[in-house]
């Protein structure tokens, strides 16, 4: 048991916190106190499952004397609003991806947490994911000197799951480049360790029904000269899974047989309904407390001066003049690093990586990109500091 636990209140019992709750259930660091949610089945489930309150407003839940740190899992468009109500309560927050969606919107949560004099941290991401962490830390070493390039290729069905009518508007951060690219700029940070100069992108919204970017690719030069490309793409054709050995994004083994399944759930159904049933409180049976093997975001190759690097969902391969393999057994809490991370800033009080300034930089990378895309030209991410 830990010497200290963390009292989290939750903003938000959407799809967000149904992924993060087999995390909170089995960390011993973590009990949940609280919960906020419009949703009246998703209130009632809470408090039937933890035996705490659930409220209907973020106001309410911040002025909870029992909830110590907010987790943040409402949609985009709240982020900025709720982190500045949590730290004017005086609560650290923890705050899903993306930040917010402008970088002014970043700057007022970063002066709020800094002037409550508490911690902003932006998770879960997969740059916190195991083999990531033990990549960076094999390209932080120079023992395979330095990182030249990195190659990200994600394809899923992201764009064709149940979505509310936010989700497919890019103006209210819907779209693959707020909620995917947001995972793989992380991922390629990390493993880089630099800031990002400059982004050259390309998005794609190819089906009118769904009116957003449903892909993209990017090209990414990093101080010092190393380089990424971003490949995504979600219209629910290939599976970069099939490259995980059929592992999907959570850890969990994946029916290669159910190919198309999302497209097929949409048509002729209600996609509010669906919605609601993929959300805490819903009909969707709750996902496993453990999985067998790390959550991962796709195929990552890294390459360095004498050593490539693939992180995958048992651990790391190292292809250098003789091929290994670094094996990585999973945690009981399959998010353990994301409490980690939140536990020693608020306990001990350790700078955290993933903080207001690691996010805000996060998004300026995924606003390069439509910017990019847009005026059809390489972008600076010193440019947004102004508008266009």
């Amino acid at each position: 048991m830990a010497d200290r636990i963390l009292r989290i209140g939750v903003l938000g019992l959407s799809r967000g916190f149904v992924l993060m709750r087999p995390t909170f259930v089995a960390d011993d660091r973590c009990r949940l106190v609280a919960a906020a949610d419009p949703r009246p089945e998703a209130r009632a489930a809470f408090q039937a499952e933890f035996g705490a309150p659930a409220y209907e407003t973020a106001q309410a839940l911040c002025a909870d004397p029992q909830v110590e740190v907010v987790y943040i899992a409402s949609p985009h468009q709240f982020h900025a609003e709720q982190a500045i109500l949590a730290a004017r309560h005086g609560k650290p927050v923890l705050v899903e991806k993306p930040m917010a969606l402008s970088l002014a919107e970043c700057d007022a949560m970063q002066a709020a947490t800094r002037d409550a004099g508490v911690q902003l941290i932006v998770g879960p991401s997969h740059s916190y994911d195991p083999p990531i962490a033990c990549a960076a830390d094999l390209i932080a070493s120079g023992a395979h000197g330095a990182l030249r390039m990195i190659v990200m290729m994600t394809f899923t069905d992201f764009l064709y799951r149940p979505r509310r009518p936010e989700e497919l508007d890019t103006a209210r951060g819907g779209g693959v480049v707020f909620s995917q690219a947001a995972h793989q700029v992380d991922v390629v940070r990390r493993l880089a360790g630099r800031p990002i100069r400059s982004v050259r992108a390309q998005t794609g919204a190819w089906d009118p029904d769904r009116p957003t970017e449903g892909a993209y690719q990017a090209f990414l030069t990093f101080e010092g000269g190393a380089t990424a490309t971003l490949s995504y793409s979600g219209y629910g054709r290939y599976d970069t899974d099939a490259l995980m050995d059929w592992i999907g994004e959570t850890g969990m083994a994946k029916d290669p047989g159910l190919y198309g399944a999302a497209r097929l759930r949409l048509a002729g159904a209600q996609e509010e309904a669906l919605k609601r049933q993929r959300a805490y409180g819903g009909q969707a049976a709750a996902p496993p407390a453990g999985s067998p093997h790390h959550e991962h975001f796709g195929q990552v190759i890294a390459s360095c001066e004498r050593a490539d690097l693939r992180p995958t969902a048992t651990g790391v391969e190292v292809y250098a003049d003789e091929r290994r393999t670094i094996d990585l057994p999973p945690r009981a809490a399959p998010r353990a690093a994301v409490i980690d991370e939140l536990w020693r800033a608020i306990v001990p009080g350790a700078p955290p990586l993933h903080d207001a300034a690691w996010g805000r930089d996060n998004l300026a990378a995924c606003l390069a990109m439509l910017r990019s895309s847009a005026e059809g030209r390489e972008v600076s991410l010193s440019e947004l500091e102004s508008p266009p």
